[in-house]
């Protein structure tokens, strides 16, 4: 069940789309390029992103931090990740609604960025909100059913001894909120979150009908920032000093 009018927003725009889709073609080279230290595209990023993807939200605050558990019950925190950018978003496997495309769209996101060098940087994240029903058998066999690659994507539980609605409350701090109905079903919003290196939640992709090539060039933006302990580039000479150091 879907409580969301994200996904009711009218078709994506052409123009912006082939525009983009133009900008993706060189994406691995741009890439490698970011790792030769290139400019921050820092508001800028943002900006552009906001004129060409209808359902892009600017964020950039703290994201909030959490500490969950993996289908082997190993602890993991948002913190374990803090030198990559982190795709987040939140669902419960018996969904019989939005969620199993919600997973696809991910696993289209996911298989965009692995054939690229940005496959090291990029970790994804998804949350049950339905930690009962969802057994360490049920998280271990979701990633494969949906396409989504253990490389770099963990689906993560509530940990022994936290509530059960721990995931749903960690859901409503990211202001997604998932409320249980009567047939095992849950009423909630689709959103995709975006968080910086550093925890700094760079952004939302609502909805469905975002175009996923832009969640991808969005990344490959964040990628090619520097690190929020380094300043930004001082230009060609400091980056060629920079490899001899």
């Amino acid at each position: 069940m879907s409580g969301i009018d994200e996904a009711g927003c009218g078709p994506p725009r052409l123009a912006g789309r082939l525009v983009l889709y133009a900008a993706l073609v060189p994406l691995a080279g741009f890439v490698l390029a970011g790792q030769a230290r290139a400019h921050h595209p820092g508001a800028d990023l943002d900006r552009v992103m906001g004129s060409k993807e209808q359902f892009f939200q600017v964020i950039d605050r703290p994201a909030p931090p959490f500490e969950l558990a993996d289908a082997e019950g190993r602890t993991v925190r948002l913190s374990d990740f803090s030198g990559k950018i982190v795709v987040l978003n939140f669902i419960f496997a018996s969904c019989t609604d939005v969620c199993p495309l919600h997973s696809e769209l991910i696993a289209d996101v996911q298989a965009k960025i692995n054939i690229t060098p940005m496959k090291d940087m990029v970790q994804f994240i998804t949350v049950t909100t339905d930690p009962a029903n969802d057994t360490a058998e049920v998280l271990a066999s979701y990633g494969e059913a949906h396409g989504l690659d253990s490389y770099n994507w963990v689906f993560l539980t509530a940990l022994p001894g936290q509530p059960q609605d721990a995931s749903r409350t960690l859901a409503d701090t990211y202001n997604v909120r998932f409320d249980p109905l009567d047939d095992g079903q849950q009423m909630h919003g689709v959103v995709t979150h975006v968080i910086d290196r550093g925890g700094r939640f760079a952004a939302k992709f609502h909805g469905l009908r975002f175009e996923p090539l832009n969640l991808v060039l969005y990344i490959n933006g964040l990628t090619n920032a520097p690190p929020p302990d380094r300043p930004e580039d001082a230009g060609w000479w400091g980056s060629l000093k920079g490899l001899f150091r």
